[in-house]
């Protein structure tokens, strides 16, 4: 795939300095894989979206919802990241819901591509896009990550507004 973005982790530093690459989130590709992961979820967490993220291989990594993105990636870039739900669908187990919600990578909704590409070649049947697009920018006046809410480009902290355009590669 070219032409793709890479997301490098833009969260609180503490959570990456405390991840570990050696327990990165499941590899899903096959329904098998997801099937493995799911008997392995209490009932609750199996209904609830997980923590998903593309590696820089195309791979579709899972973790528990409540699990960090960067861990799941075991503190590596990604192409995509967000959150993804998986249920039975007219022909087996499909993906339900998918978005690229992460505070952590901020990923664009232009990263779909990455996802679509992971879940075509495990075999899973999804809904052709984010079922929810998050936009993400990083105030330039304070530095925090923002959630773009209903067209409204200034940020949650100090009122400064928002660049138009994704802008977490620059410092």
């Amino acid at each position: 795939m070219t032409g793709v973005r890479v997301y490098r982790y833009v969260g609180p530093p503490e959570l990456r300095t405390a991840t570990r690459s050696d327990v990165a989130g499941a590899v899903i590709g096959t329904h098998d894989d997801v099937d493995a992961w799911l008997s392995g979820c209490d009932v609750v967490e199996a209904r609830e979206p997980f923590t998903f993220v593309i590696d820089l291989r195309g791979t579709l990594r899972v973790a528990a919802r409540r699990s960090e993105h960067v861990a799941c990636a075991g503190g590596e870039p990604v192409l995509s990241a967000g959150e993804i739900a998986f249920g039975e669908g007219p022909n087996g187990l499909e993906v339900t819901e998918v978005t690229n919600q992460s505070t952590g990578y901020c990923p664009e909704a232009s990263s779909w591509p990455a996802v679509a590409h992971a879940l075509d070649r495990a075999g899973l049947a999804h809904p052709g896009r984010f079922t929810d697009e998050f936009v993400f920018r990083r105030c330039l006046r304070c530095g925090e990550r923002n959630v773009v809410r209903d067209g409204d480009f200034t940020c949650a902290i100090c009122d400064g507004e928002l660049p138009a355009s994704w802008n977490f590669d620059v410092e």
